[in-house]
């Protein structure tokens, strides 16, 4: 590994054990075996580098649910959006560190530019992505108003049940509530 991916998979392991917010420069250097300095080096800040692994780190977790759909991209929406769900409330426990952290960074874009400009790209390829995982499609293939839409929708299902979990973890739906609450988002009559 080189010293730039120490330095990344020792800020992953400081998200983890302190958190963004309470993460310093020495931290990162004392878990990665790389020297203080190599941080501005390859990161320009501490902070780019505590950004970059949050992102990383939440790409991974990503994958990992992207696995799940990927299998039911034969399907139709509603049970690939079915996959999802139940790959999300299936890893939120062992996620847990990771998902504390990514909301703290998201609570640090309001401060940081760098970091807020970080999260609206990637928040935009999400989107796109997400709405290509539920119509069983290729990311290129997602036009701009489909990814404002249901990749916009569906990151919301995902940030809300994060949220929730972070809260109160007992209080998450089953699969079935959850798919039985967006039927009814879209068929409840008045």
């Amino acid at each position: 590994m080189s010293q730039r991916d120490d330095l990344l998979a020792g800020a992953k392991r400081c998200l983890v054990d302190k958190g963004y917010g309470k993460t310093t420069a020495r931290d990162i250097a004392a878990a990665s075996g790389a020297h203080l300095a190599s941080i501005g080096y390859h990161f320009g800040s501490k902070d780019n580098l505590m950004n970059t692994a949050v992102m990383e780190a939440s790409g991974d977790w990503a994958d990992s649910f992207q696995a799940a759909v990927s299998a039911s991209r034969a399907q139709a929406p509603e049970q690939r959006m079915r996959a999802l769900v139940g790959s999300i409330l299936e890893t939120l426990p062992r996620e847990r560190d990771l998902l504390v952290a990514s909301v703290q960074a998201y609570s640090q874009a309001q401060f940081d530019g760098g970091i807020r400009e970080m999260l609206a790209t990637n928040i935009g390829v999400g989107r796109r992505e997400l709405a290509a995982l539920i119509l069983g499609r290729e990311p290129d293939d997602v036009d701009p108003e489909t990814a404002a839409g249901l990749g916009s929708m569906v990151y919301n299902v995902i940030s809300g049940f994060v949220i929730q979990f972070l809260v109160d973890p007992d209080a998450l739906p089953t699969v079935d509530q959850a798919m039985d609450g967006l039927r009814a988002l879209t068929t409840a009559s008045d």
